[in-house]
């Protein structure tokens, strides 16, 4: 895994938006970190990278958000089990477009293999992602 430092919420943003360039139209994406680690302005700088110049809010209670009929913004935070995640259609999400998940661990049993991970976390001010 690779890391990049970060200082700022605009720092990680930029890195973000670098990083979805990389991104295939299916690729699944999972935000590791703590609650207020980044997860959000890491979705929306990936988001914007890939050309979408919607608002990006949190899906923290809509548990997803779709961007230009192509990219998915997952929160599965108040996703109580893969039972419910089924029930509520996350799973038809894949392979539909880019899919970047929040609090994947609580769907784990339903992610297609092959999804790219980056883990963020440090002190207020300075963040170390992993990717």
């Amino acid at each position: 895994m690779a890391v990049f430092v970060s200082h700022s919420e605009r720092e990680t943003f930029l890195w973000a938006k670098e990083y979805a360039k990389g991104l295939s139209p299916f690729d699944v994406v999972l935000l590791k970190g703590e609650m207020g680690a980044g997860k959000t302005i890491l979705a929306k700088g990936m988001i914007a990278g890939m050309g979408i110049s919607d608002e990006v809010t949190s899906p923290t209670y809509a548990y997803v958000n779709e961007y230009g009929g192509r990219v998915f913004h997952f929160d599965c935070y108040r996703v109580e089990s893969e039972a419910q995640a089924l029930g509520l259609g996350l799973a038809d999400y894949f392979g539909r477009g880019v899919c970047i998940i929040e609090w994947s661990e609580n769907i784990a049993g339903l992610l297609p293999a092959g999804a790219k991970v980056v883990k963020i976390s440090g002190e207020e001010g300075v963040r170390e992602i992993e990717f």
